[in-house]
């Protein structure tokens, strides 16, 4: 009886052991005749699925790759979607330049248009001229673009136009071929002969720098109205008449030694943003 029982655990002692050494070497004869095999066909399709398999590091790599894939797909989209925010930034500044460039070059056209017509209106001949330069220390002269080769000498009397009405800006006082410096009226150095528009009475055009004009030697018993407009004299040496100088804003209080009034005009044309004159050359 003992006997058997050895014999028993004999047998399974010993099937354990095949078991548990030809189940290896099965592996190790297999992967031997893989290794020697040719590496296409379904044999290469064996080794990559047994590889797979039973070889931890592969699939630790090919879940690597993997996520590597993925991200760098991710980074890729993510780059891809940064440049073409760029892009469209970029094209909407891009549009919104080119809208107000059109804007601005739609107001030029009405603006000159207007020049235009106004224009014809005109009792005297001369040029347009654009104001291409404002001296930085001297803010009471400007620089046209337009010179003798367009007709302009000095003492020529220069326009502006403000809300469709033309108004007197200045006088040239130096000229070159294709350039004339303007001085404007509201400089010291300016003077010009005017008259009151209701009253016809005539006085000295003064420019005050920033202030506003003032007339001068305007007879004492003269009637001022306020708001009363402001031409050049027939009495000018400068300048034709009946140009629109401005408007009557004030007039100075009286003094016992007062032998004339002094009004304060107001300029038609603002002087700080004017483009464009008209430089007059010729009386009809």
């Amino acid at each position: 009886m003992h006997t058997s029982k050895h014999v028993t655990s004999f047998k399974r002692y010993t099937g354990h052991y095949r078991r548990r050494y030809l189940l290896p070497i099965g592996f190790l004869l297999v992967s031997f005749l893989l290794m020697i095999l040719p590496l296409s066909g379904f044999i290469a399709s064996v080794k990559a699925v047994l590889a797979y398999v039973f070889i931890p590091q592969i699939r630790a790599a090919h879940s690597t790759v993997e996520y590597a894939t993925g991200v760098s797909q991710t980074v890729q989209q993510l780059l891809n979607t940064h440049r073409e925010n760029e892009q469209l930034t970029q094209e909407i500044q891009t549009a919104r330049l080119l809208a107000a460039q059109a804007n601005d070059v739609f107001a030029e056209n009405e603006r000159l248009t207007r020049l235009l017509q106004l224009k014809k209106n005109y009792p005297w001949k001369g040029v347009w001229a654009k104001v291409a330069y404002r001296e930085p220390t001297q803010w009471n002269t400007v620089i046209l673009d337009k010179g003798t080769a367009d007709g302009i000498a000095p003492r020529s009397a220069v326009l502006g136009i403000y809300h469709r009405q033309e108004g007197l800006v200045g006088v040239v006082v130096e000229v070159t071929d294709n350039t004339s410096k303007v001085l404007l009226l509201r400089d010291e150095d300016f003077s010009a002969a005017v008259r009151l528009e209701h009253s016809g009475a005539e006085g000295l055009l003064t420019g005050m720098g920033l202030r506003a004009l003032q007339v001068k030697y305007i007879p004492l018993l003269t009637q001022i109205e306020l708001g009363d407009k402001v031409f050049t004299s027939a009495s000018s040496s400068v300048f034709p008449a009946g140009i629109l100088v401005g408007q009557v804003s004030g007039v100075e209080e009286n003094t016992s030694f007062q032998t004339s009034l002094t009004v304060e005009v107001t300029p038609q044309i603002q002087l700080s943003a004017i483009r464009e004159v008209f430089v007059l050359t010729q009386e009809k």
